[in-house]
């Protein structure tokens, strides 16, 4: 008898399946609107430009860089309503900040100036001046809880969005349903930044041979790619970042550790970022902790005003050696720098903010 109530129970459960499948699918909630799959997005890139990066868990879509757009600009992620990522990465400084240290809500300053956003998305050795987040996914998990910054719990950030008279609607056209969670918020402003990418200053425009450089700005790149000005191995084209770590002597001990407050390795002290020279010009002061205000002064301090040691950088302590660059060699080289300067990427107003 047993196998007829294990048959009888089979009848019993095709039965059941038999009277469900007169719907295709499961209906969603009444409340629960149906998004379109968002649409992909493939950024363009001039020729000589390497592919940019596209993470499998976080594809470039049209509706999630709107959104990230919106993100990025919103005070609503500030526990004030006050700030957003935009107050402290103006796109007129390559999406940096020109005060020395940035400052935050409570009027609080850090240690640090916030970097430039300049092709973040080749930036792969990770993010902040110090490397301590992977992607660009995880730098913006930071600033909205850092009680020197935003100063906002991520979940009452998420509350606040869930009750957005938009938020729901675009949450739900970038990833297919309106559940809002910090780590969406996150992939939308990395899908916004991953979009900041500057190829068409005169530098650019003279290597694709649709301009020229000047005889003075093509001795500067002679100096800047040669042992004279020695520049390129950190900065290397086109990205004119390697995105890689160095202690470049600011210090003879240094105060903010860097690299080794991350890693935990002695040899990393002083250690930070080599950041973009893309619109150099337009953001000044320079360094991490923003002591240099020219860009002259940070020339002078790699030809000669370096602090030597045994932690310096090799690339660096190498110009020991060498002849110092006279006065008019690095006049000629900050002619080249700013040729980097790229002015549709600083007023692109696919890049501004949508509510200015």
């Amino acid at each position: 008898m047993t196998k007829y109530r294990r048959l009888a129970a089979w009848v019993i459960v095709l039965a059941a399946l038999a009277a469900c499948s007169s719907n295709d699918s499961v209906a969603p909630p009444d409340d629960e609107p149906e998004c379109p799959p968002a649409e992909r997005l493939t950024l363009q890139l001039p020729p000589g430009f390497p592919e940019l990066p596209d993470p499998k868990n976080n594809r470039l879509t049209r509706q999630g860089v709107e959104l990230g757009r919106r993100l990025f600009y919103d005070p609503i992620l500030s526990g004030d309503s006050t700030q957003a990522c935009g107050t402290c990465h103006r796109q007129w400084a390559g999406f940096g900040d020109t005060r020395r240290f940035s400052e935050g809500i409570d009027g609080i300053k850090g240690t640090r100036q916030a970097p430039t956003i300049v092709n973040p998305g080749w930036m792969l050795f990770g993010q902040f001046w110090d490397g301590r987040e992977p992607d660009l996914e995880g730098q913006a998990t930071r600033p909205v809880p850092n009680p020197i910054e935003m100063h906002l719990p991520w979940a009452v950030a998420v509350e606040r969005l869930k009750h957005h008279p938009e938020y729901p609607d675009l949450f739900c056209a970038a990833f297919g349903d309106s559940r809002i969670d910090s780590l969406r918020v996150v992939k939308a402003i990395a899908q916004f930044e991953r979009t900041f990418i500057s190829t068409n200053s005169r530098y650019d425009r003279w290597k694709r041979g649709e301009d020229t450089l000047s005889t003075a700005e093509q001795a500067g790149y002679r100096i800047f790619t040669t042992e004279v000005g020695d520049c390129f191995h950190c900065h290397m084209e086109p990205i004119f970042s390697t995105g890689t770590f160095h202690n470049t002597g600011l210090d003879v001990v240094p105060v903010d550790r860097g690299r080794m407050d991350v890693t935990g390795i002695p040899a990393d002290i002083g250690k930070f970022k080599a950041p973009s020279l893309r619109n150099i010009m337009e953001s000044s002061p320079y360094m991490h902790d923003g002591r240099f205000a020219s860009i002259y002064d940070v020339v002078n301090h790699y030809n000669m005003g370096f602090h030597d040691g045994p932690d310096v950088d090799p690339l660096i302590r190498v110009r020991v050696t060498r002849r110092p660059m006279r006065v008019g060699e690095i006049d000629t080289l900050i002619t080249f720098l700013e040729t980097l300067t790229d002015p549709t990427f600083l007023t692109n107003p696919d890049l501004s903010d949508p509510n200015p």
